[in-house]
């Protein structure tokens, strides 16, 4: 992301669940599933045109599925690909983006712009409408498929594509007792100080699951890749065949 630019805050996409931008020059949707806790940033640009996104307020495996307002098709969130409509068979592509804490974006752009409500009293901002979600005795949500072995299924994992159209997902737990995994030229960093925003009442009041920063190594040079800090469930739905490791 471009100097300068801020978080979209997570007591507002619980509500929303996706926002239409521009990041510098580039048109983004920024996403978030709380049933999948998927948090992905898409370019809105395909070939034929910029595609503005809404919520069809319907789920395919318990994940958001978006429509665009230019054609109308729908689209999954947690693959970025049309589903149904004209636009079937296209995905967009991802923006490098960071599931973090408010103040670790501050402190590394402290003059970033925020997301804030334009009516505040609109929703309860602020409040978790799943309490107690995300706890791992917890059930996913009008979810009828397979579940993950060896892993439960509401327990949080990273998600990367490893190289193109090669998935893995590290379980949270694995990575946040290491604090620092690497898969080839992919470094993986946790470091305490986010707030669960499925936990508790309030966003605010949820337990530290922590920060995640995954990057591509090249030359010595770390640069932001795409990730999810997803449940095991959703990965295993979507990205069927694809690992999971947990040790």
């Amino acid at each position: 992301m471009p100097e300068r630019y801020g978080p979209y805050p997570l007591r507002i996409m619980i509500w929303h669940e996706i926002v239409n931008d521009e990041v510098g020059d580039v048109p983004v949707a920024a996403t978030y599933c709380p049933l999948c806790n998927a948090a992905l940033v898409f370019d809105r640009r395909t070939e034929a045109e910029t595609l503005d996104f809404g919520t069809t307020g319907k789920l395919r495996h318990s994940d958001l599925v978006m429509y665009d307002r230019q054609s109308e098709s729908w689209w999954q969130q947690f693959t970025g690909e049309a589903i149904v409509g004209e636009m079937v068979g296209t995905r967009l592509a991802l923006v490098p983006s960071r599931l973090e804490s408010f103040g670790r974006f501050a402190e590394r752009f402290p003059d970033g712009r925020v997301l804030v409500p334009s009516d505040p009293d609109y929703r309860n901002y602020g409040a978790n409408p799943y309490l107690g979600y995300d706890r791992e005795s917890s059930t996913p949500f009008l979810y009828a498929g397979s579940m993950p072995e060896g892993i439960e299924p509401m327990a949080r994992v990273v998600a990367v594509e490893i190289t193109p159209g090669r998935h893995e997902a590290f379980a949270l737990s694995l990575l946040r007792d290491t604090g620092t995994m690497r898969k080839g030229d992919i470094v993986l960093t946790w470091i305490t100080g986010q707030s669960s925003a499925l936990d508790a009442a309030t966003v605010a009041g949820g337990r530290d699951v922590g920060n995640v920063v995954v990057q591509r190594e090249t030359d010595g040079q770390r640069i932001d890749i795409p990730y999810d800090v997803t449940f095991a469930f959703a990965f295993h739905a979507f990205r069927s065949g694809s690992p999971i490791h947990t040790e």
